[in-house]
């Protein structure tokens, strides 16, 4: 995989779902992380094609739960996300996707607890020989690009620091967003922290942070030196942030994104979550939208909703024939 110049989808939990991830791909993202995934729930899964979706599904045995959902048009821009504080673990996991994915990933910037408390994400991020155990593993064992995703450390000699050694272990490029740990969404991002990063590797370096705006992606470019530009809430807001040609009004790019999700008969919690996290953006969730969406309790529900019930139907008779014709 091309690191150079390229608009990157972020990595993003319970939103980075194949429907959404094809969703920026449509308007033009290059690269798509998809949501993180945990080793220890990966380990647990069997690859299955689905025949009736045209997808291949990683099912934890026993619970049958779909963790993670790819298909054959992502195969060459879908990024796997790993959660991992473990380099045999972290290998076991890689092994049962990569031949589905263009490159995996290691999140060692996610602060969130349920992340920290098991070693992961941000927890990383002051262990760097660990850090080099885990990625040294998939390097060596995995003959496809290997990446990790970090935030700034708490002074920018510590950050380069951190990411000379990554660079060592071989990784085809290094993900930065630019906020420390403590630093809220609300803070702004340090760009002038990853500059200093881009100006110490060799390696591609992807800018994150603070990109809500076409017109952000070459600032963000320009004044850090980035290599690629990834974006997070911009695109959960609007994923046609990516197209050259503007963004598309709201209501039809989440119109596409439920079409989509019927399409791929996404889990009705995670298509709630990202069309909450549009809503709570653009207007507000006690208004009636954001009300009929937190009552759906099925696909069906959001589909009548949208005025998408015969997209739904058309959907749904398709995957009766599939199913009958197996």
């Amino acid at each position: 995989m091309d690191y150079e110049n390229k608009l990157v989808l972020a990595p993003m939990v319970r939103v980075g779902t194949l429907p959404f991830r094809l969703l920026a791909a449509q308007y033009g993202a290059d690269i798509t992380y998809g949501e993180e995934i945990i080793d220890h729930k990966f380990v647990k899964c069997e690859r299955r094609i689905n025949e009736s979706l045209g997808s291949i599904d990683f099912v934890e045995k026993g619970s049958g739960s779909v963790v993670f959902r790819t298909c054959h048009e992502e195969r060459n821009r879908v990024v796997f996300q790993l959660g991992t504080a473990d380099a045999v673990r972290a290998l076991s996991a890689a092994q049962i996707v990569f031949k589905d994915v263009a490159a995996v990933d290691i999140n060692m910037g996610c602060p969130k607890s349920f992340s920290i408390s098991g070693g992961m994400g941000s927890a990383l991020l002051s262990k760097p020989e660990l850090i080099n155990d885990i990625l040294t593993t998939l390097k060596r064992n995995l003959d496809m690009p290997v990446t990790c995703k970090i935030r700034l450390l708490k002074s920018p000699q510590d950050t380069v620091e951190l990411a000379r050694k990554i660079e060592k272990t071989g990784v085809s490029a290094l993900a930065i967003h630019g906020r420390k740990v403590p630093d809220r969404p609300r803070d702004p991002a340090k760009w002038n922290e990853i500059a200093d990063v881009v100006a110490a590797l060799s390696i591609p370096v992807i800018a994150n942070g603070d990109v809500f705006d076409y017109e952000d992606f070459q600032c963000i470019k320009v004044a850090t030196g980035a290599s690629s530009v990834m974006v997070a809430r911009g695109a959960l807001w609007n994923a046609s942030i990516f197209s050259p040609s503007g963004k598309l009004p709201w209501e039809d790019v989440k119109r596409e994104y439920i079409r989509k999700s019927l399409l791929w008969d996404n889990d009705v919690r995670s298509t709630k979550q990202t069309l909450k996290e549009m809503i709570m953006h653009y207007s507000s969730l006690e208004l009636p939208e954001g009300k009929a969406v937190i009552k759906s309790d099925t696909l069906a529900d959001l589909a009548q909703h949208y005025g998408e019930e015969q997209y739904y139907e058309f959907v749904s008779r398709n995957r009766l024939l599939m199913n009958g014709n197996r």
